[in-house]
């Protein structure tokens, strides 16, 4: 039955808001900061019968957005006798996962006895077990090591606590009040969602709310088809690399060849690297999802649900790393995998519709966790992700400290940290020179940097971009590329594999400073406006030298505005 326009409106803004609501219950009770505060997680509705998203809240992660849908049809798949007050726990990456700190609750929604919908929502935990605090080991060489693999199983049996699944989970992590506290957060957000479902469809009608999630998906299909029929038909090639595996030094190449073709888009991956020792793996619904989350950052108008997923096809076979099955480690797939996957889109794409497009972004998360004894309070682990600079674009240069591409989620404030850690930050600060030249230069990066106060810890360390710098378009500039340092008892180390480390010792005093990848640049970089170079050495973003060298400008000593004339002499000479 047809839904007029306005009701229509109605009720997707009602489904959303009841996603969201989810979100803010999850963050408000949750105890782990990465959740509370850096909004890490996501929640959503999914539909009774195959799982499809129906809708996910406006503050979620972009990066659960598909992948959720494969955690819920795992559930379909895996419970055989699914019942009302249910909650089933599951974070296995091989059952419609990322890796396994990302852990997902998916509760059945029974209205008037039948089986409606699913509600699901995910969230990061600082700690999983595993050989290393916080879950990134760079040395892992099976999921085992990575920490506790949970498939499909009841946490809430028909609305009571299943104690023994919880023993069993609290007694494999650290921290294991943080954790509990975070069980019952998403527990009560799915209530709310329960809840908050019940009522729309006693005021609207099942029969109603239905047909109206049937027209989103059909239009959100239109409007993700109308825009690639903007696309000029043809094979667009793009390769880029991550660094390592972080056992052997050698990269791994993520070969794309993108076929536009009318309204569908073909994804073939085969021709990626195969399997990797180390935990640098990625399992199909994460790869999948990076591809997703760059036609949203191109064609953001487009409604997330089942129907914006339907014009794309792949060939991502299990011989690559990018489908890899079990037992490969999977740590680095959701937070590094994924995002390369995005700038991999984003390089083909530049060659397609260069009007629409960005320069590749810091491509990284630069995953850290320490974890310790303070002898003043408990034993912690304190995880936290970093920004960088996004890539300069069509219409503005990048941004600087932005958060992850696969998220909206954020850098946790250091206030929290150092309540609730031994660490007191010495320094947060814009990384200067570290964006990539262009018309429209990339954004920046950071400087990230704290020292251990009391007691003894080990630091992990699980990130990319050291390597193979972010890239420029239409001949921008690359970027700088990650460095991170620790300084122990006054002595420099580095990471062998520039980015990834492992359970690294520190004692009071020792310092660990990350320096994260600034953006790529977009078009000539001599096609910058002066003054806006000029401008850029006055903030302090890059030097004189810097400015002369990348951009063909010459900065007058006396007053900092460029020099019209000795410029365009330069520039000329640099175009012959």
């Amino acid at each position: 039955m047809a839904v007029d326009p306005i009701t229509l409106a109605v009720l997707q803004g009602s489904l959303e808001q009841i996603a969201d609501e989810m979100d803010a219950t999850l963050e408000r009770m949750a105890f782990s900061p990465v959740i509370s505060d850096g909004w890490d997680r996501a929640s959503g509705i999914y539909h009774p019968d195959n799982g499809e998203v129906i809708i996910q809240g406006p503050r979620g992660l972009p990066n659960f957005i598909y992948v959720m849908e494969f955690t819920v049809r795992s559930v379909i798949e895996w419970v055989t006798d699914i019942a009302p007050g249910d909650v089933y726990i599951v974070n296995d990456p091989y059952l419609g996962g990322t890796h396994l700190m990302d852990v997902k609750m998916v509760k059945p929604f029974f209205y008037r006895g039948q089986l409606t919908a699913f509600v699901a929502t995910s969230g990061h935990w600082p700690d999983i077990g595993g050989r290393v605090p916080g879950g990134f080991s760079t040395q892992a060489t099976e999921v085992y090591q990575e920490g506790l693999r949970l498939p499909p199983v009841r946490i809430m049996d028909r609305g009571r606590l299943n104690r023994d699944v919880l023993d069993i989970i609290l007694r494999n992590v650290r921290v294991a009040t943080e954790r509990q506290g975070d069980i019952i957060a998403k527990i009560t957000a799915l209530n709310v969602g329960t809840d908050r479902l019940t009522a729309l469809l006693d005021r609207y009608g099942k029969e109603t709310v239905f047909d109206a999630i049937a027209e989103m998906k059909t239009r959100s299909e239109q409007l993700m088809r109308s825009h690639i029929e903007t696309i000029p038909d043809g094979t667009y090639a793009f390769t880029d690399h991550i660094d390592s595996d972080g056992i052997e030094w050698e990269p791994l190449a993520i070969h794309l060849e993108l076929t536009v073709k009318g309204s569908d888009v073909h994804l073939d991956f085969s021709r990626s690297s195969p399997p990797c020792r180390g935990p640098l793996n990625s399992v199909r619904s994460t790869t999948m999802a990076g591809v997703y989350i760059a036609m949203k950052h191109i064609f953001p108008d487009v409604p997330i649900n089942a129907g914006c997923f339907t014009p794309f096809t792949f060939d991502l076979p299990e011989t690559t790393f990018l489908n890899a099955q079990p037992p490969r480690p999977v740590a680095g797939c959701a937070s590094e995998v994924c995002q390369r996957i995005i700038d991999v889109v984003f390089g083909a794409l530049s060659q397609a519709i260069p009007d629409r497009c960005y320069a590749a972004p810091m491509g990284t998360v630069t995953n850290l966790s320490v974890g310790g004894d303070d002898p003043e309070l408990d034993p912690y682990v304190f995880y936290s992700f970093i920004g960088g600079g996004y890539g300069g674009n069509y219409l503005t240069d990048g941004l600087t400290n932005g958060n992850p591409t696969i998220a909206l989620a954020r850098t946790q404030a250091l206030e929290i940290f150092e309540a609730r850690y031994p660490v007191l930050f010495t320094r947060y600060t814009i990384r200067e020179g570290s964006a990539g030249a262009g018309l429209r230069r990339g954004g920046f990066g950071v400087i990230f940097e704290f020292r251990l106060l009391r007691g003894l810890a080990a630091g992990s360390l699980l990130g990319e971009r050291g390597r193979f710098a972010p890239f420029g378009i239409l001949g921008g500039g690359a970027a700088e590329r990650a460095r991170h340092t620790f300084v122990l008892q006054g002595k420099e180390h580095r990471p062998a594999h520039i980015t990834k480390d492992e359970n690294v010792p520190m004692q009071p005093g020792d310092i660990l400073r990350l320096e994260t990848p600034g953006g790529g640049g977009y078009g000539n970089p001599l096609d910058r406006p002066p003054a806006l170079v000029a401008r850029d050495v006055r903030r302090g973003y890059y030097d004189h030298a810097t400015a002369r060298r990348d951009y063909g400008v010459v900065i007058r000593a006396d007053d900092g505005e460029a020099d019209v004339a000795a410029t365009a002499r330069l520039r000329a000479g640099r175009r012959a």
